[in-house]
């Protein structure tokens, strides 16, 4: 499939929504994300040689546009900074949290809100299900760190969804 054209256009259309979104959730931008899906795909049918076929060829894309998506991120020196260099107001947590559903795509976008390197070990953690001391081998920092960063990320998304609630209810009550 390495130069047949009309089967890595199947392939591409079969795909690229699904692995979009999953770009996606690593940036901060569309055109980031459509940038990172172009490039990982070009991975893709480089090495589609290299797919054993003994998973599916869905998840074997994913984990190649997840480190298509970090190596953009370790590219990208100020974003770099963002993974050692977090230290945000912490917040207690407690077990008051308001009981609310949120969409998916309201999810995806408080987490898109989180400074970098939080949405990234988030999404790593939470989404993909690496382990920490994974996430901290990829990201180039210690598990400790990724512990951290995900605790920080998960303080600051309840934080927001609890805003989201009171935001909501006082318009209710405004009613």
């Amino acid at each position: 499939m390495r130069n047949d054209r009309a089967s890595q256009k199947h392939l591409y259309d079969s795909y690229k929504v699904v692995m979009l979104g999953v770009c996606y959730r690593y940036t901060k931008s569309i055109q980031d994300a459509e940038d990172i899906l172009q490039e990982g795909f070009v991975k893709v049918f480089t090495r589609l040689k290299q797919y054993k076929q003994e998973g599916e060829l869905g998840a074997w894309m994913r984990r190649i546009m997840v480190t298509t998506a970090l190596n953009h991120l370790k590219k990208n020196a100020r974003l770099r900074e963002q993974f050692t260099n977090l230290t945000p107001e912490m917040h207690p947590v407690t077990n008051d949290d308001p009981e609310i559903m949120l969409n998916a795509k309201e999810l995806a976008s408080l987490i898109r809100e989180l400074p970098t390197g939080y949405q990234t070990v988030f999404n790593l953690h939470a989404v993909e299900g690496y382990t920490h001391p994974e996430i901290g081998e990829m990201l180039g920092i210690t598990d400790s760190t990724s512990r951290s960063q995900y605790t920080r990320a998960r303080v600051l998304i309840m934080n927001r969804v609890r805003n989201y609630y009171f935001d909501y209810k006082m318009q209710a009550h405004a009613k």
